[in-house]
């Protein structure tokens, strides 16, 4: 049950955050750092994300493993300028290839 109990305040806090948003006066979010920081936000928090779900481990140790592979191999699709499913593709490949043949 404490699991629907999370799930709930999640859903609450959410909501919570989404009304706090509209309650701030359109003059505040009109400042130059705020503007710059609503852009850069959600690329870096998104960067921490990959970072962790790439490079992370249930022990908080470092790990190189398949997903690392994948992701570079993404990166290096990004830099020969691919579409971005094939960049997902790319990366979805080598992740794959790479566990089957057991790392």
């Amino acid at each position: 049950m404490t699991v629907w109990i999370a799930i709930a305040l999640t859903a609450v806090g959410c909501y919570l955050v989404k009304l706090l948003g509209l309650a701030v006066p359109a003059g505040v979010l009109e400042r130059p750092l705020l503007r710059r920081l609503a852009v850069l936000l959600p690329v870096a928090l998104l960067a921490a994300l990959t970072a962790v779900q790439t490079f992370g481990t249930d022990h908080g140790s470092l790990a190189l493993d398949a997903r690392s592979a994948g992701l570079a191999a993404a990166a290096v699709a990004l830099l020969l300028r691919a579409p971005f499913l094939v960049v997902i593709a790319v990366a979805v490949a080598v992740t794959a290839a790479l566990r089957a043949l057991g790392g």
